[in-house]
């Protein structure tokens, strides 16, 4: 069966994925920081008839995160996708108030746990010649909003490594892509507020996976 590993997965958008890619047939990896909630996760993806199973690991922290792929990869197998989207809050910082000091949790979290992510399931891609990896970023990433400094900055420096590494690996069989959600995820949302439920995105991230025709999916309704 092939598998895909959700990098902060909850049981919003993560779990909507979850059930889409495990609809087709795929095992799912979940990791977040909390093994009681990832238990509780893999619980519902199995009332469902999909095989799942929970990995705890902090996206900041990097070795655990190593471990926790590592493990995944043992218990089902290579990793075929990638979905990385970790979320611990909005931190709200405008650009002025910018400190390496507020910076760094971001980066460490954001950019470095991409990077550290990608780097442990990418060799077995390459050696199979096949592969995805889809990132998940705000709109912010592209336009940033002024009250959101210090995440923009991180992830614009993640949509910026998920576009070079899209141009690079493409030719390898890995295909990857950053998912922008300019909008609120939720059934519902306050008058005005556009918004989408998390299992019409989660379907976005299948269209990505199979049609594999673009570096860049913004989500603004």
């Amino acid at each position: 069966m092939p598998t895909i590993a959700i990098v902060g997965a909850g049981p919003g958008l993560g779990l909507s994925i979850a059930k889409v890619f495990g609809g087709h047939g795929f095992d799912v990896a979940l990791i977040s920081r909390s093994q009681d909630n990832l238990d509780g996760l893999a619980k519902q993806l199995a009332d469902a008839g999909i095989t799942a199973a929970g990995f705890a690991a902090d996206t900041a922290d990097h070795p655990r995160l190593i471990a926790a792929l590592e493990a995944a990869a043992a218990r089902f197998g290579r990793i075929d996708v990638l979905e990385f989207s970790p979320h611990a809050g909005l931190v709200f910082a405008s650009p002025q108030e910018v400190t390496v000091e507020a910076l760094r949790p971001q980066i460490d979290g954001f950019v470095y746990g991409a990077v550290t992510a990608t780097r442990t399931v990418l060799p077995a891609m390459l050696e199979a010649g096949a592969g995805t990896l889809l990132f998940t970023t705000g709109g912010g990433a592209i336009n940033p909003y002024p009250q959101l400094a210090t995440v923009n900055i991180a992830q614009a420096g993640l949509r910026n490594w998920a576009l070079n590494l899209h141009q690079t690996l493409g030719e390898k069989g890995v295909h990857t892509a950053n998912v922008a959600i300019n909008v609120l995820i939720g059934e519902t949302a306050p008058d005005g507020v556009p918004h989408r439920s998390p299992d019409a995105i989660a379907q976005d991230y299948w269209d990505l996976h199979t049609r594999r025709d673009r570096a860049e999916h913004v989500i603004d309704r």
